[in-house]
């Protein structure tokens, strides 16, 4: 494979990179001069900055500021510069203690993972429960909360647990709740949620026993009550004060760009859902997230699996990460979610 930059082009444009990860600064010729022994003369470093710039590696903010790395740069960086490592001892510690939630829970797990990436990468910690709809009925129970009002338990086979409040029309007793129960487990066990929606009517149409009254309504509303497409309500955000002290997000400006991407629920858990699709970890930068208003940012995400279903955890931060440490946290805690989540 061709060579897309020379040993000296690269070695200039780490340096840049490396610069401006740390310090969120343009570059300066003279800076690199003085700071990296380049083995080159200062009228060399500027030549090949300007080789840099032409290549869209670099750009120049202002006529007389140093330069700054573009989305290329980055990418070059993460796909032919990164040295990945293992974690530290103190990083590896700070995961395992803070991720051991009192329950075992998909929502619970998830919330400690996006706390502790976060404080740990300065980042946005965020997480995604998997898809309830591609579950696998295990069980089904009925529980009576009021002599109105039910609630819907709905166990998957991976172990997640979904669980709907239901308004019935007419009150039932707690003898035909469980009957009602059972009828259902038994027409109902083995399928996906999804099939359950869409298919709900057409298994319950033989009545044989159970409350005629609650499951003519759970007929009637199937379309509501077991769709679980929306992941919008397992959507984990955390850290966006430590984010909005990130330089890119001082301004009035960086500011708004933060609030309208944690305020867009359902357009991050739809992204994050794509994400799961894909094995191990994914990294997208800048105007790679196809999206206005990702442009700032760069999305590092990896799957973690609950039984046969998917998840997604990582972090949204600035194109300006420090993409070996972050990697290297959010492989090692999906690994981590899944070994939780399986035991």
């Amino acid at each position: 494979m061709t060579k897309v930059l020379s040993e000296r082009e690269e070695k200039i444009l780490q340096a840049i990179l490396q610069n401006h990860i740390r310090t969120a600064k343009p570059t300066g010729s003279r800076y690199l001069t003085r700071k990296y022994k380049l083995g080159i003369s200062p009228a060399t470093v500027r030549n090949t900055l300007s080789d840099l710039e032409e290549k869209g590696y670099l750009s120049h903010p202002h006529r007389s500021a140093g330069r700054v790395p573009t989305d290329k740069a980055y990418r070059h960086y993460v796909d032919h510069l990164l040295g990945l490592k293992d974690l530290t001892e103190a990083e590896e510690n700070a995961l395992k203690s803070s991720m051991r939630p009192d329950r075992k829970v998909v929502e619970d797990v998830l919330l400690h993972a996006a706390k502790v990436l976060s404080v740990l990468t300065y980042e946005l910690g965020i997480g995604l429960a998997p898809k309830m709809e591609e579950g696998i009925l295990e069980h089904l129970d009925l529980v009576q909360v009021s002599l109105s009002k039910i609630l819907l338990v709905l166990t998957v086979k991976s172990g997640l647990v979904k669980t709907i409040f239901i308004e019935v029309p007419a009150e039932t007793h707690m003898d035909r709740l469980v009957e009602t129960a059972s009828f259902l487990n038994e027409r109902l066990c083995g399928l996906t949620l999804g099939e359950i929606r869409t298919s709900l009517s057409e298994r319950l149409r033989d009545v044989s026993s159970g409350d005629r009254g609650l499951l003519n309504f759970f007929v009637q509303s199937a379309e509501d009550l077991f769709d679980l497409s929306a992941n919008e309500s397992h959507l984990i955000i955390d850290g966006v004060s430590l984010l909005a002290h990130q330089p890119e997000f001082s301004t009035e400006k960086g500011m708004r760009s933060i609030i309208e991407l944690t305020e867009r629920r359902n357009f991050l858990s739809k992204i994050l859902a794509d994400r799961a699709e894909s094995e191990g970890i994914m990294i997208t930068i800048g105007k790679e997230n196809r999206a206005m208003n990702l442009e700032p940012f760069s999305i590092v995400t990896s799957d973690y699996t609950v039984g046969t279903l998917k998840g997604t955890i990582g972090v949204i931060g600035p194109t300006r990460m420090p993409y070996e440490k972050v990697i290297r946290l959010v492989d090692y805690t999906s690994r981590m979610i899944s070994e939780i989540l399986k035991e």
